[in-house]
Order: structure tokens, then C-alpha cells, then sequence
């Protein structure tokens, strides 16, 4: 596994893996929060890898190679994500995984299911699909990740996830990790988790100091071809852009392809195929303009992306933090542009609050807002505010009357994105300057802090795991 991050180019922890690593070598349950990009992902894998690797084998015959670990995630392209970054921490062990989601064809996964897996990353509707059909087998499972547990907390999952909890053995490994610690998530991890430890590396909801954000006012029907326009005079080779609706990603990037910027769109009602093929070719920079709704906040990875524009600000102030922090990666810059209308300036307004900053205002020459825009605005509805002190140090503490605010934000997705299976799957402080990205033979993933120690090198974390012995 040391061989294979070194072929990453990674050769320090970051400070979520630092701190999580060594706790889940150990066997405890673990309760972990970090921001957005902060190599979470890899803070439970390479351990995961690394338990699970001592029974691995070659065998072909699929009773060697039961279910030992489950990864829950909300979406398809978290799970397509974190089995990647399985495939290629785990490349020289004899593991096997599969990532099983909606909006694809059963038949394959099982198939491959038949054949045996040892690591199963899956969102909570299809994998209750197959353990309906009698496809997979979860008795054997020895450790239980959740991953983006508030994610699947706002699309409705938690009542699936109690259901798979009641299939897997008692006696197990529970880890769970979350940008934030809403009631509901901390009544869940106490229903399930023996005595877990806390690792919390930096506040909540506020965004990577390496994302340069910046407002652009202007009106509503004149936002498109500020886009075009930033787009081409920019140079702006590769923006991922976020809109409220999947029908307004869509419009979007059919108007944009007829300025001659090439552009593609991926929401829920995009089959899985598409899905990918989009974003391979954005990764792939044959895409100049990536269009997206919310469903892939969460979901994307794209190393040393430069641009996220908030076409659309979202109505939950949260996933602002989660949008932009797509850029700004294993630390990289990045800037994050919000198009905003006199409409969205509530909005705006309680993202400033939740991230306790105001965000610079530049209005672009030839772009100006009318009179409409300084109009007297309509406070935001109580869905673009979360309980408070989610954004506090630590793990928040229970808040009374608070159901409402995760059911308004339910039905909001719902007339966003639609459900992919029949089990409610669905798919103060000035801006700062970009740094000069690092050369990724150099890279770490991401880079620390300054003023930060340096952290260990990976194998001291791991031991002798990867070494001959003498």
C-alpha cells in the first residue's frame, strides 16, 4: 500500500488522516469531521486497506471473499469515487470491491457480486435493492463506514441506513464521518457506535482559506452571457457551474454550446452513462463548462480544478461551502465566482453569516444591475437556515425543534433532483489571493496549513505494513 501512494505522488498525511489513521488501526469507532478536500477519503481507506489485508487472497471461488467492509454514501458519484480511490490505494492487494448504485442496470452488479467482494461502496437504495433480491450477503461485515452521514441526513436515508444497520453483525468497527453534527446525526451514531473517538481538524463550514471568492452583481436575465462573457475573456479553460434545478443546468449548457463554449450538464434525470461520460470528458478537458446541480456538491473530485461558479446560489447556506470547495483541492487554489441577482441577495446574505465573512463585490463593466437589484428584498425562507451553531468548534449540541427545517430542505431536493430508487435514493476576512500551484511529483495531498507541524510520513503511521521483514 506504501508503494501505491508513492505512485500517487502523496508522501505526508493530512491532518484528518494524521489524526484518523492510527484510531482505526487501533479497532475503535471513530466519529470524524474536516472540511471539504481535506483527503477524508484517504483517512479511512488506507486504514481499511490495511485491517482487511491480512486475510486477502487469490482464491477465485467467491466464498473466500465474503463482504468484510461497507462504505454507505449518498450518491452515485461518491461511490464511483471513493471505489477508485480503493482501486488504487489497495492496487497491490489481493482485495476486491465494487461500487453498486441506482440509475444502472442490477444484472452486472450481481454478477459481480456472485463472484465475491471483499469491499462493497454503495448508496442505501440500490444496496437495499440487492439485499431485497437476496443478492448480497451483509453477515460478515467486520467494519461500517458512513460517509457524508449529513448528506444522506438531508435526502431522506437515515430511515434505510437504520434498516442495513439492523442486518450487519453486532460485533464490528463503526466509522462516521461528517461535515457537520446535526442532532440527528449525533442520536444516530450513539444508536450504533461503542464509545467512538472524535476527530475534528478545522471549523465547519467555512471554506478552504485557498478559495478566492468574489460576487458579481447582476440581473437575472443577463446572467448567461456574463458567464459567456467571463468564460472568454478569462480564458477559463475548465468551470464546473452550479444551478438550482436540473432543467436550468440543461438550458444552461445548451445556451452556453451556442456561444461556441463547450458545455455538457449532469443532474438526476441524466442516466448514469451520461453522467460519467460528462465528466470524464471535463476531467479530460474536452468539456470547457461543466453544468451541475447539487446532487454532485458532494460527489466530484477533479484535481487542481480552477473555477466553481454559483450560476444559482443554493437555498441551504451550507451547501454553498460544499459547492465551492470542489476547487481549492489537496492544496491547490481556486476561485469561487456567485452570480447574483436583487432575488438571491437573501441568500447571499445568509451564506456571509454562516461563513462570518463578507464577500467582495465587483460589478463587471458593461454587466451593471439595475435599480431592481438595491430594491428592498424578501428575507430567505426558513429552508436557507439550518439550526444554530452548526458552524461553532466542535460537535453541536442538541437543538430543539429543528424537524421542520430538515423536512422543508427534503422537499426542496425532492423538486430539485428526482429519486433513483423506490427507496428514496436521490440522485469578516478579505478573500485571499491564489498561491502558485505546487509541481504534482511535489504535491501532497493536500498541502498543510501554515504554521502547522510537519506531520508524519506515511509509514510511520502504518509501521512495518508494506516492508520486507528482516
Amino acid at each position: 500500500m506504501l508503494r501505491a501512494l508513492a505512485e500517487q505522488g502523496y508522501t505526508e498525511p493530512t491532518p484528518i488522516q494524521a489524526q484518523a489513521i492510527p484510531v482505526v488501526l487501533a479497532g475503535r469507532d471513530l466519529l470524524g469531521a474536516a472540511q471539504t478536500g481535506t483527503g477524508k477519503t484517504a483517512g479511512f481507506t488506507l486504514p481499511l486497506l490495511q485491517k482487511l489485508a491480512a486475510q486477502a487472497n487469490a482464491s477465485y471461488s467467491p466464498a473466500r471473499h465474503p463482504v468484510r467492509a461497507l462504505i454507505l454514501v449518498p450518491t452515485r458519484e461518491l461511490a464511483a469515487q471513493v471505489q477508485e480511490s480503493v482501486r488504487a490505494y489497495g492496487r497491490h492487494v489481493k482485495l476486491r470491491s465494487i461500487a453498486i448504485y441506482g440509475g444502472v442496470g442490477i444484472n452486472p452488479q450481481i454478477a459481480e457480486l456472485n463472484r465475491g467482494v471483499d469491499i462493497v461502496v454503495a448508496t442505501p437504495g440500490r444496496l437495499l435493492d440487492h439485499v431485497q433480491s437476496r443478492t448480497i450477503d451483509l453477515r460478515q461485515v467486520e467494519v461500517l463506514v458512513l460517509d457524508e452521514a449529513d448528506r444522506m441526513l438531508d435526502m431522506g436515508f437515515i430511515p434505510a441506513i437504520r434498516r442495513i444497520l439492523a442486518l450487519l453483525p453486532a460485533r464490528r468497527q463503526n466509522l462516521l464521518f461528517s461535515a457537520t453534527f446535526p442532532d440527528e446525526i449525533r442520536k444516530l451514531a450513539a444508536s450504533f457506535m461503542r464509545d467512538p473517538a472524535t476527530v475534528e481538524v478545522a471549523r465547519r463550514n467555512l471554506p478552504v482559506e485557498l478559495i478566492s471568492q468574489l460576487v458579481h452583481p447582476v440581473s437575472h436575465d443577463r446572467k448567461r452571457e456574463l458567464l459567456a462573457h467571463l468564460v472568454k475573456t478569462g480564458d477559463w479553460e475548465q468551470v464546473l457551474v452550479f444551478t438550482r434545478t436540473k432543467h436550468g443546468a440543461n438550458r444552461l449548457a445548451q445556451s452556453l454550446e451556442r456561444d461556441g463554449i463547450e458545455a455538457d450538464a449532469i443532474h438526476g434525470n441524466k442516466s448514469q452513462g451520461a453522467r460519467t461520460r460528462a465528466l470524464k470528458r471535463f476531467k479530460d478537458n474536452e468539456l470547457r463548462v461543466l453544468v451541475a446541480t447539487d446532487i454532485a456538491a458532494r460527489g466530484l473530485d477533479i484535481e487542481a480544478l480552477p473555477h466553481v461558479v454559483n450560476y444559482d446560489l443554493p437555498h441551504v447556506p451550507e451547501d454553498y461551502v460544499h459547492r465551492i470547495g470542489r476547487t481549492g483541492r489537496a492544496g491547490a487554489s481556486g476561485q469561487a465566482v456567485s452570480l447574483v441577482c436583487g432575488e438571491d441577495r437573501p441568500l447571499l446574505a445568509a451564506i456571509e453569516r454562516l461563513t462570518n465573512r463578507r464577500i467582495e463585490q465587483r460589478i463587471v463593466a458593461g454587466f451593471e444591475p439595475g435599480q431592481s437589484f438595491h430594491a428592498p428584498a424578501r428575507p430567505p425562507e426558513s429552508r436557507g437556515h439550518r439550526r444554530q451553531g452548526r458552524g461553532q468548534q466542535g460537535v453541536a449540541q442538541p437543538q430543539q425543534g429543528n424537524g421542520g427545517n430538515h423536512r422543508q430542505r427534503d422537499r426542496q431536493r425532492r423538486r430539485d433532483e428526482p429519486h433513483a430508487t423506490a427507496h428514496g435514493q436521490r440522485s469578516g476576512q478579505q478573500p485571499q489571493r491564489p498561491q502558485p500551484q505546487q509541481p504534482a511529483q511535489a504535491r501532497q495531498h493536500p498541502a498543510r496549513s501554515h504554521g502547522q507541524p510537519a506531520p508524519q510520513q506515511f509509514p510511520a503511521l502504518f509501521g512495518t505494513f508494506g516492508r520486507k521483514a528482516s
